[in-house]
């Protein structure tokens, strides 16, 4: 799934071919809920952003469309008349402007809605605060994390849960986790505060890094390498012990860990026992 840094690299491309421009064609297809895309035909695009993993793109008329790409999503732009990388059958929306087409493939998300009810449209307002931000409110985040509702969940889901931060996804959960020797199993209420502060500021930085963000001392860090995510059963690059892999929460997606750095605790619950790939 594309997590905040991946919407951040597609806001980043799509900003300056849309933004200023005005919207010369536009279409909508489904599967799901088609918006009424000709409202903005004729409009001027006044902004591209992304928060969390939504992908919001504003027009001067006071209307927004939001993008959520969930697990197969993506944006591409072309120059007029340039053949698209995938078929014209998956293209969930299409913006035509002066010089370019900006085509969204396999959102099962696009809607349109009013740029002053994003307030209070759920998607958007129930997001906790955004790890790329500049303007992150770490206090808030951690909040929302201590928050006696996630005490009893695990680390590996609760790190992923876009209500207490936004922007984590499959990817940085394992390589966050990884960094700050954290078990995947523990549960939000058995880390100490500084622990958890401590995770905070881990997920900011590797997502941050990811885009290009300069860190806290102002310099600009290469593109995190994976440490564990997508390497079941292979060596850590850290301690060399096998590592280790299982489904967990709720949508069941695969979780890798290193047995050595990210030790069991005392009364964390285990995890299960589960296939090792070799």
């Amino acid at each position: 799934m594309p997590e905040g840094d991946s919407l951040f690299r597609f806001a980043s491309k799509l900003r300056p071919v849309l933004e200023g421009e005005v919207i010369e064609a536009a279409r909508s297809h489904g599967p799901g809920p088609v918006p009424r895309v000709q409202l903005i035909v004729g409009k001027r695009c006044t902004g591209v952003r992304s928060q969390g993993k939504n992908l919001i793109i504003s027009f001067e008329n006071g209307l927004a469309l939001r993008g959520h790409l969930r697990m197969y999503g993506t944006w591409h732009v072309y120059a007029k008349g340039e053949p698209w990388r995938k078929p014209e059958r998956e293209a969930r929306l299409v913006l035509e402007v002066a010089e370019a087409v900006v085509v969204n493939f396999s959102a099962p998300v696009i809607e349109l809605i009013e740029e002053r009810a994003l307030a209070a449209h759920q998607p958007i307002a129930g997001l906790g605060p955004d790890l790329i931000d500049d303007d992150f409110d770490a206090a808030e985040a951690f909040a929302r994390l201590r928050a006696p509702s996630r005490a009893a969940l695990t680390i590996g889901d609760a790190i992923m849960d876009q209500r207490a931060i936004a922007g984590v996804g499959n990817i940085w959960k394992h390589e966050t986790l990884f960094h700050c020797g954290i078990n995947p199993w523990r549960t939000v209420g058995s880390l100490d505060d500084e622990t958890l502060r401590g995770l905070i500021a881990k997920a900011r930085e590797l997502l941050r890094a990811s885009v290009g963000k300069p860190g806290p001392d102002g310099v600009v860090p290469r593109r995190p390498t994976m440490w564990v995510y997508a390497r079941p059963g292979q060596p850590c690059r850290r301690c060399f012990t096998r590592l280790r892999m299982n489904r967990q929460g709720m949508d069941i997606r695969y979780t890798t860990w290193c047995p050595k750095c990210q030790p069991i605790v005392e009364g964390q619950p285990l995890p299960p026992e589960g296939p090792r790939r070799r």
